[in-house]
């Protein structure tokens, strides 16, 4: 597991806090989750499935950055303004998830500081991970050869 599942990034007491807001959904594969450049008002974590990131990559097909998988935390875009999501996401496989409307969530931290860090923290490493991911894979895809060696 890594830093962005829910179960390695929160203690229980937050996880609980959290999950007081939940609401269980599914999505056959295929469904599109979320679209990039569009409004980000909600935000999931997988509980069965997968879910794979993609960017939009002019005069290409998208590109996949990222399979997420049980627990992982799918979408931070909900939690900076102005609210709109970075990448896209959809099912690739049949997916259940738990769902949450990310106005509740931000009123939550805001009320309740200690929450609100838990969560800061979580996001600021999913965000972490997704952007060094999303770099490690687009330069697999479109870097010439020999290009991409890591810092």
């Amino acid at each position: 597991m890594t830093t962005t599942t829910m179960t390695t990034a929160l203690e229980p007491l937050q996880r609980e806090r959290l999950m007081e807001l939940a609401r269980e959904v599914s999505f056959p594969a295929g469904t599109r989750l979320f679209e990039e450049g569009r409004r980000a008002d909600r935000f999931w974590i997988v509980r069965t499935g997968t879910v794979c990131l993609d960017l939009h990559v002019p005069g290409r097909r998208p590109a996949v950055v990222e399979s997420l998988g049980h627990g992982e935390l799918v979408g931070w875009s909900w939690y900076f303004t102005p609210c709109v999501w970075h990448l896209g996401g959809e099912a690739m496989s049949p997916v259940r998830a738990w769902e949450f409307d990310a106005g509740t969530v931000r009123a939550r931290c805001a009320e309740d500081p200690a929450f609100g860090r838990a969560i800061a923290t979580w996001v600021g490493r999913a965000v972490a991970h997704r952007l060094h991911s999303s770099r490690v894979r687009l330069l697999d895809l479109y870097a010439p050869y020999g290009s991409g060696g890591l810092l």
